[in-house]
């Protein structure tokens, strides 16, 4: 796991937490005139993580944005909302592209968001990313987001540890993990907002072209290596969705072989697919205070997000869904600012001042 990094515009000292853990805390700079919150990078153990077989360490960077009253208002809780970042580049950049103090500090100076509190964990892997899901090879990442993070988060910050006051969020694998979790753990989460989610669709041949360069690696370092985004992302999902932990030694089951699809494994990644395990959950989603979709128009994944929007609305589950003009990547820091940030202050209960 790489160590947590600051920032060139953040003054970072590092200050010890009790329990497990490990806090950075940062005062952001170079801001616009007005109250500004403050940043802190922890490490988070997660039990539901240790022992995965891809060897990824057990103790995941999280960045916290605090509000600007936080450290004034010494009685008063926030409501949290965390958010799930894509696969093939970590939480840092996602931060730092979306510029998260900046954009929660202007909301909040303008009055279209209230204070929260916003965790960002990170879930690179060896592969590039974990697609948070429970799997041995990679870590039970639904327990560790859902339970382990959650409840670290609740003991260590003055949240107000309740469903109503707690939301999901993602983008892109992100937005997947937010379905994924979200409609299995209402108990958790009660808002849920999903950007540009991938991996919606159950597809019966997920090997693709990279099927045969995946077949030929050898070992996970060789994997590592691998430039080929296309090859990294598959290994990445037989990770997450077709394990085996007596196939070292990468500890899953490729979906293809000698360039034919293995039906064994192809049914499990289906069974990953939100629209192929939603109908089960509709008793859970109909128990959200409040879902938020969005895609853009010109994004590759319009069409799934589209149906998982039909879907909802079949089943008179009562969300939001918007598309805009741009494409997978381009409009994610707008629409983290405009729509995500005041999404979660107009359905998260807030605290008391």
């Amino acid at each position: 796991m790489k160590s947590a990094r600051c920032p060139a515009i953040l003054f970072c000292i590092t200050v010890g937490l009790s329990g497990q853990g490990q806090v950075t805390k940062a005062s952001a700079t170079g801001q616009a005139a007005g109250p500004q919150g403050t940043v802190e990078r922890i490490k988070v153990h997660g039990k539901s993580l240790e022992g995965n077989l891809e060897g990824d360490s057990p103790d995941r960077d999280v960045i916290i944005y605090l509000p600007p009253s936080y450290g004034k208002q010494t009685n008063r809780r926030y409501p949290v909302v965390y958010f799930l970042h894509g696969y093939g580049i970590d939480a840092d950049r996602y931060w730092n592209i979306m510029k998260v103090p900046e954009a929660a500090d202007k909301d909040i100076a303008a009055g279209t968001a209230g204070e929260m509190i916003l965790v960002h964990p990170d879930a690179f892997t060896i592969y590039n990313g974990s697609m948070y899901s429970s799997s041995p090879t990679t870590g039970d990442w639904e327990t560790f987001i859902a339970q382990d993070l959650v409840a670290w988060v609740d003991g260590h910050y003055r949240t107000i540890p309740d469903r109503m006051s707690r939301g999901l969020s993602g983008h892109s694998m992100g937005g997947y993990g937010t379905m994924r979790i979200g409609m299995k753990h209402p108990e958790v989460f009660s808002s849920l907002y999903a950007m540009s989610s991938c991996c919606l669709t159950a597809s019966l041949n997920p090997g693709g072209r990279g099927g045969a360069q995946a077949e030929a690696l050898k070992s996970p370092d060789e994997a590592k290596d691998a430039k080929n985004r296309g090859i990294l992302t598959l290994l990445a999902e037989a990770a997450a969705w077709s394990p085996n932990p007596k196939n070292p030694p990468f500890f899953f089951d490729l979906p293809i072989k000698d360039g034919q699809p293995q039906a064994e494994a192809v049914a499990r990644w289906a069974a990953n697919a939100p629209l192929a395990m939603i109908d089960q959950y509709m008793p859970n989603l109909k128990k959200m205070h409040a879902i938020g979709l969005e895609v853009g128009l010109q994004d590759g994944l319009a069409a799934s997000n589209a149906i998982l929007d039909e879907t909802l609305t079949r089943f008179d589950v009562t969300h939001t869904y918007e598309t805009y003009e741009g494409n997978h990547t381009n409009k994610v820091p707008e629409r983290f600012e405009g729509k995500l940030l005041p999404f979660f202050s107009k359905n998260l209960t807030p605290g008391k001042r």
